[in-house]
């Protein structure tokens, strides 16, 4: 088993993520690329102690970029979509 605060890496502050937030209680978080659904759901309630309707997880490979004669690859990612029950609420930033 896991620890569950190495999972959850940061959470992803972007449009879509704001309009996911705000119309269907929805949140947006960048995760370890081995991490499973249940690890995920298990994870955010645990730390965030809120009730974890779904968790559904895009995974995208990084891009390959030059930098004059350079070439390299950005890292794989792994994002998780997460909604919560109806009722709960999360906020990552008070106050904004």
């Amino acid at each position: 088993m896991r620890n569950v605060h190495t999972i959850i890496k940061k959470p992803l502050f972007t449009e879509k993520g704001a309009r996911l937030k705000e119309a269907e209680n929805k949140l947006l978080v960048e995760v370890m690329r081995d991490a499973n659904k249940v690890d995920i759901k298990r994870a955010i309630e645990e730390i965030f102690k809120v009730k974890v309707e779904k968790v559904a997880t895009v995974s995208t490979n990084g891009k390959w970029k030059r930098q004059g004669k350079s070439i390299g690859k950005r890292p794989d990612r792994k994002k998780a979509i997460i909604t919560l029950k109806k009722g709960e609420k999360l906020d990552f930033i008070e106050g904004a």
